[in-house]
């Protein structure tokens, strides 16, 4: 097969899943800030910090598509 469908594969499903996390994580959030307005601070910290965690997988699924291109 082809590599250039490997890396759209790799590409689409790696984007696709980060960024459905990421609207569950803040979809939860707003959720428990709406429950416990005076719990927003830490809500809001522990949503950030696994926003970028969801970001990061999306990273690496770029690099995982870099490598299969260029190798």
């Amino acid at each position: 097969m082809d590599k250039n469908l490997f890396v759209a594969l790799v590409i689409t499903v790696g984007s696709a899943i980060p960024a459905l996390s990421i609207g569950k994580i803040g979809a939860h959030a707003l959720d428990a800030i709406a429950r416990n307005p005076e719990a927003a601070p830490k809500v809001q910290t522990a949503m950030i910090l696994a926003i970028a965690f969801a970001e990061a997988i999306a990273i690496y699924a770029l690099v995982v598509a870099l490598i299969i291109k260029f190798v």
